[in-house]
């Protein structure tokens, strides 16, 4: 019995979970495997479609890979791209690419204080990884107020992030090989749309992200024929600016019931 006893305290105090105990990573990792799934298809389909049209976009099978591997921004990818085609400046690609990624600040403000506790080279991997999947499941598995929390954290986000990051680059990497293969009559524009629309679907969680949803599509439908694709950066801002707004005047009005 003493020994026993003595055998508790001493994992105690080496942080060691006693015998039978669930690893509450491993745990919140499955958890999240299992939360995410649905969205995976959808992943891939839109990495498969980013593929094409960065062939179809006139980059080099390396530039394509490099783009994949080292931006992994589908969205910022596939407003890029036109501009590269259409051989616009630099400029202009860089800032149209920085704005539509300008929504991953307002993700690592949520998300990154419950990683304060982790070393600086682990956030960043993280802010890597991070995308539109993480808001759509973190921050309704982690509200706010959970903030000093840390076990399952870690488990949950890289059950979340690894799988979208490996359907993201097991269709991208299968649509630069495929590009050629591929006939134009088949619709690759259409098929990138409903892609897009499988992913963006499960992520209107509440009004604030419908809201956005319904302004981002009117104004980038009226700003269609701006030139170099800039009615997609307006677009952008709206959205943004009226989520904003919705969600300010949502959480107000929650204080004052």
């Amino acid at each position: 019995m003493a020994m026993r006893q003595q055998t508790k305290m001493n994992q105690m105090q080496l942080n060691i979970p006693p015998a039978g105990a669930r690893d509450p990573e491993k745990t919140a990792f499955r958890e999240a495997l299992h939360a995410s799934a649905p969205a995976m298809p959808g992943i891939l389909a839109w990495g498969l479609v980013a593929g094409m049209a960065m062939m179809q976009s006139g980059l080099t099978l390396w530039q394509a890979l490099g783009m994949t591997f080292i931006v992994f921004a589908g969205s910022a990818q596939l407003a890029a791209l036109p501009l590269i085609a259409a051989n616009a400046p630099a400029s202009v690609v860089f800032l149209t690419g920085l704005v539509v990624n300008l929504r991953f600040v307002i993700f690592a403000a949520s998300v990154g204080p419950h990683f304060a506790h982790l070393p600086w080279h682990r956030r960043l991997w993280y802010g890597y990884l991070n995308g539109d999947l993480m808001m759509a499941f973190f921050p309704r598995r982690f509200p706010g107020h959970t903030v000093n929390q840390t076990s399952g954290k870690a488990g949950y986000f890289t059950g979340v992030s690894y799988p979208t990051w490996l359907a993201w680059q097991v269709g991208s990497v299968a649509g630069i090989l495929l590009a050629s293969q591929v006939p134009a009559s088949w619709g690759i524009g259409f098929a990138g749309t409903l892609a897009l629309l499988g992913v963006m679907i499960p992520l209107v969680i509440n009004t604030a992200a419908l809201g956005g949803v319904v302004v981002a599509g009117a104004v980038a439908v009226a700003a269609h024929d701006l030139p170099y694709k800039l009615g997609l950066l307006l677009a952008v801002l709206a959205g943004m600016a009226v989520a904003s707004m919705i969600d300010m005047a949502s959480g107000a009005a929650k204080e004052q019931a």
